[in-house]
Order: structure tokens, then C-alpha cells, then sequence
């Protein structure tokens, strides 16, 4: 099927879904045995209605209620790249605590992207220049569960041009590879909506096996393309995954956040 006849489909099928109002953790359920992870394209806290509030942001990641979260554009883009979000704030409302950085400076993460930890240790962090025109990075995080497994997250915003993902994707498994085997979750913005052999994704179907479906979350308003994804690379380690979608995630930014469940049992090893 060609691409224009997918994204047809696709808008068809955002016209035609039920917003919903319930979060993804109570769709998912509030099982102790389980991890939910999330990812999230803040938009340097700018809404669907141009204005800038922080505060949105923060509700909609209290909705979702994550036990880790990859959050990308935290950051102003240029000058000191301050974050924009109250960390203190969120810690208080949601337990959620901002992997701290190596480099000491205003910015909440690194090149953007931040990883919020709940549940677990944090072992290490490494913050990665990835390939590619743009100046784009990966976070990378190992932590320790609270049932004793090793968990490594790698939150990364890939580029916009298509040779620059394909790129940026073989640094990435080539980091998974160097850094020794483990369970490990890649999240983030990967700017790829496509499915076919030109995809970037392919360079991680073949190395992590088949991909979780691909979910619209862009344009947040009327989401047609699937831009955002969770990927893991052991069988069964995502037990489910949908988009947060609702009202407030529709305006709060131009991406939905994207969530999904851990089965921690594929993660022990």
C-alpha cells in the first residue's frame, strides 16, 4: 500500500476515534507487577493554542501518573536552554525526580531530553551527541528496580531529515551493543512516520524483533502520524501501549504522550 493511502487511513481514523478521559493508568490497571513507562514531546511547554504554560504540561504527566518518563523540548532551544518546567513542583505532585546531569548547567537534561524516575536507583547516566546536521542527543539512564532487575532507558528526539535518522538509529544500537546486553527501553520523539524498507525503525525491527503498532500522536489536535514510540528489546517487555489522549493532552502540547506497560518479569534476567 502506498504511504498516501496509510496517511488517508490514518485520518479517517483520527476523525472517526472517541476522545477519551480516562488515563492511561487506569486503562493499563494498577498492577504492583508492572512498570509504566512514558514519552512525551512537551513542545517547550507551548500549546495547540500558542500559549505557554508549564503548568499543562505538569498536569498532563500527573494524569498519566508514569513510574519513569522520557520528556523531549524541556528545554529553551537556545541561549542557556533553561528548563521549563517546575522540577520541584512535579517531584511534590508525582514522585517524579529528573535523572541529574553530568554537565552542570540551567538545563533540566541534555539537548532537551529528560528522564523522570519514580520507581528504581539510578546507577548511571550518560548524555550522547547523536549524529546528524542537526544538534541532536540521547539520554541514557541505567537503573535498578525495586525487585533487584537492571533496566537501561534511552531517551533520544531524533532528527528531521531521513538520512540523519538512519544515522542517528545505527548510533544508537551500536551504543546498546558497546554498553553490554540489557534489558533496555528506547523512547522518545523519533520524528518517522513511515513504515516501509526507507524507515528508520527498520534498524531497530532487526536487531529488537517486531516494533509495538504504530499509534498516531501528531498532530496532538487530530493525530495522523506516529512520531512517538516506546521500544523494547526483549519479547513481551511491553505488555501494552497506547496514546494518552485527552482534552487537556490535546491542548497542553502538539504531541500526545505516549505510554505503555513493563512487564517486569521479561525484564529480569
Amino acid at each position: 500500500m502506498k504511504p498516501h493511502r496509510n496517511l488517508a487511513e490514518a485520518f479517517v481514523s483520527s476523525i472517526r476515534r472517541k476522545r477519551t478521559e480516562a488515563s492511561v493508568r487506569h486503562a493499563f490497571g494498577e498492577a504492583e507487577e508492572r512498570l509504566v513507562v512514558a514519552s512525551y514531546n512537551v513542545h517547550k511547554c507551548v500549546g495547540t493554542d500558542g500559549r505557554f504554560d508549564p503548568g499543562r504540561v505538569m498536569d498532563v504527566i500527573r494524569e498519566i501518573g508514569p513510574d519513569v518518563m522520557a520528556l523531549q523540548e524541556a528545554d529553551m532551544r537556545f541561549g542557556e536552554r533553561a528548563g521549563l518546567l517546575d522540577l520541584n513542583r512535579l517531584r511534590l505532585e508525582t514522585g517524579l525526580v529528573a535523572v541529574p546531569m553530568k554537565t552542570v548547567s540551567k538545563s533540566h537534561g541534555w539537548r532537551g531530553n529528560v528522564i523522570l524516575v519514580r520507581k528504581g536507583a539510578l546507577k548511571d547516566v550518560h548524555e550522547v551527541a547523536l549524529p546528524g546536521l542537526e544538534p541532536r542527543g540521547a539520554l541514557v539512564a541505567e537503573l535498578e528496580l525495586d525487585n533487584g532487575a537492571s533496566l537501561r532507558i534511552i531517551a533520544a528526539h531524533l532528527g528531521l531529515l531521513r538520512r540523519s535518522r538512519q544515522q542517528q538509529a545505527e548510533f544508537l544500537l551500536e551504543l546498546m551493543s558497546r554498553r553490554g546486553d540489557c534489558p533496555t527501553l528506547l523512547m522518545g520523539d523519533f520524528n518517522e512516520w513511515r513504515l516501509g524498507k526507507r524507515s528508520a525503525l527498520k534498524h531497530f525491527e532487526a536487531v529488537v524483533g517486531p516494533l509495538p503498532p504504530a499509534l498516531p500522536s501528531f498532530p496532538a489536535r487530530m493525530p495522523i502520524l506516529s512520531l512517538d514510540r516506546i521500544i523494547g528489546n526483549r519479547r513481551g517487555m511491553i505488555a501494552n501501549i497506547a496514546v494518552h489522549d485527552t482534552p487537556l493532552a490535546r491542548l497542553a502540547s502538539d504531541h500526545l504522550p505516549l505510554a505503555a506497560v513493563v512487564d517486569l518479569d521479561a525484564v529480569i534476567t
